[in-house]
This record gives structure tokens, sequence and C-alpha cells, in this order.
């Protein structure tokens, strides 16, 4: 079978240039505005929370550390730092996995629900204030959508 003609690139038109111009900025901008209004706030960084948050959501409130670095999106080594820096303030606990004893678990402690628990209202009102605040009047629904998508294609 053939394949088709390839399709002459065409030039971002200037809506399309903005989008993807915005889009760069707000994926840099967007997490260092909300981890400084977390630390001024609750003394805790967006990446602290974020795994935390995870961790609260997760059956048994319990990851695997490769899973928790993937949904993060950092490298299994910074994972490994950052729990156990949570580790060592009583939030997290690192367990072998019963299933494959080569791999560990991360393991929210009642202290680490609490503290995320503690944290949730200052992460909500950033988010609103940097995020929804801006979108008002848009389909927020078509919105997600459309950046879910562009999520799966990378």
């Amino acid at each position: 079978m053939l394949s088709p003609e390839p399709q002459p690139l065409r030039p971002l038109d200037p809506a399309e240039e903005a989008l993807v111009r915005a889009l760069a900025q707000v994926t840099i901008t967007l997490p260092r505005m909300v981890d400084a209004d977390m630390v001024r706030d609750v003394g805790l960084r967006l990446s602290e929370y974020t795994l935390l948050r995870l961790l609260s959501e997760a059956p048994q409130r319990r990851m695997r550390m490769s899973e928790l670095a993937e949904e993060c999106n950092i490298t299994l080594s910074g994972m490994t730092r950052l729990v156990s820096r949570l580790e060592n303030q009583g939030f997290v606990q690192r367990v072998q996995c019963a299933e494959d004893l080569r791999g560990w678990n991360a393991v929210l402690t009642d202290d680490g629900l609490a503290r995320v628990q503690q944290a949730w209202p200052a992460h909500l009102a950033s988010v609103r204030r940097h995020v929804l605040d801006n979108l008002v009047g848009h389909d927020l629904m078509q919105l997600a959508a459309g950046i879910r998508r562009i999520a799966r294609d990378s």
C-alpha cells in the first residue's frame, strides 16, 4: 500500500501562534506561581503536595515509587529524594512491594493525610486565582478535553 502524499506544512495563523506560545508560557509559569503560593501559605512545595495528594487518592494510600515518579513527571531518583524528605517529616513511609520484593511503595501516613488536608485550601485558592478566575465564560469541559488530547499525544 502506498503512503499518502505528505501534506505541505502550513504556517501558524496569528490565533494558532498565540495559543501555542501561551501554552508554552503557562506550562512554565503556572507551576512556579502555585508553588510560590503553597510555600508562602502552608510551607509545602507543590511537588510535595502533589505527591501527598496522589497517595491520598490511591488505594490503601500507597503507590509504587516508579508510578509516583511517572505521575509527578520526575525521575525515579528525584522521586526517591522527594519521598525521603517527606519520610523524614513523618508524612510518608517506604515499604517493600509484597508482589515484587525488588520494588518499593510509598505509603501515606496519618500525619501525611492530615498535612495534605491542611494544605488543600491553599492549593485550591491558588488554582482558582491563577487558572479558573482567568477562564470564566469558557467551556471548561471542552478546554479540558483538548488539553487531555494534547497530553495523550506527547
